[in-house]
């Protein structure tokens, strides 16, 4: 598939961005092995939005996410968190970055089958040695409708009150940004919005900045804004998303790759 590149707005840090990437390039392999998963992407996160990451399989969608967030080490450019340039930090400097600044959400629920719920929302405070902000913390757990299931391990909640336990987790510690790898792809459509409803209410009530992979343009309707990537580029941007918009532009996306 060939796509003219998309050129975003702001390629620098500005006052109000929560993370940004410029020109980051990720290469896995050498030679007749060689795959580019990004390349060359600049982009800026902007803080108090929830923006959405799509496009087709293998198009580097989770390792533009992995690098964003620190998981992942990129072959060039560079990633800011705020004003914090990440290949200037050593890992320890690194790991603390990550679980001070940022949270995370992904597909996998990741809770400790032996923490109650409320553990296992606390625990990454508990880790840094941190006390969670107490007027914060039941806030959160108000929002994601968990304050009877507190005392609960996870093997007595659903699927998708486990994934709601993982968001208050990522919201406990009132980090810079979320990051979400497909979020919502082990849950039915009902809990889906549930969750997806959650993150929404967390920029518009409690000023998160989300940003969230996904392939379902029913999840990327709830996003303020949506970022397309195809061959490692990033070749489009919507905002103000409807899931009819962006299944109709994925199919021009579609239709495209098949002609080219």
């Amino acid at each position: 598939m060939s796509v003219t590149p998309f050129a975003p707005h702001a390629m620098h840090l500005t006052p109000g961005v929560a993370a940004a990437t410029a020109d980051l390039s990720k290469v896995y392999g050498s030679g007749d092995t060689q795959v580019v998963a990004l390349d060359r992407v600049s982009i800026d996160f902007r803080e108090g939005e929830f923006t959405a990451i799509m496009g087709p399989s293998g198009c580097g969608k989770s390792t533009l996410m992995h690098c964003a967030a620190g998981l992942d080490t990129p072959t060039s450019g560079s990633v800011r968190i705020g004003t914090t340039e990440l290949s200037r930090l050593n890992d320890r400097q690194l790991t603390q970055l990550r679980r001070d600044r940022i949270g995370f959400i992904f597909q996998a629920f990741n809770l400790l089958p032996t923490l109650t719920a409320l553990e296992n929302i606390t625990l990454p405070l508990t880790i840094a040695g941190r006390r969670p902000d107490r007027q914060w913390l039941d806030r959160v757990v108000a929002m994601v409708g968990l304050s009877e299931r507190l005392g609960h391990r996870p093997a007595q909640l659903s699927g998708g009150q486990q994934q709601r336990v993982a968001v208050a987790r990522a919201l406990a510690s009132q980090p810079a940004i979320i990051f979400g790898d497909e979020p919502t792809g082990n849950l039915d459509s009902r809990a889906g919005a549930e969750v997806l409803g959650f993150l929404r209410e967390s920029v518009r009530e409690l000023g998160q900045t989300v940003v969230m992979v996904t392939h379902d343009p029913v999840a990327a309707g709830y996003a303020d804004r949506v970022v397309f990537l195809a061959d490692g580029r990033l070749v489009d941007e919507m905002t103000h998303p409807t899931p009819d918009r962006v299944l109709d532009l994925m199919k021009q996306f579609d239709a495209r790759s098949r002609t080219s």
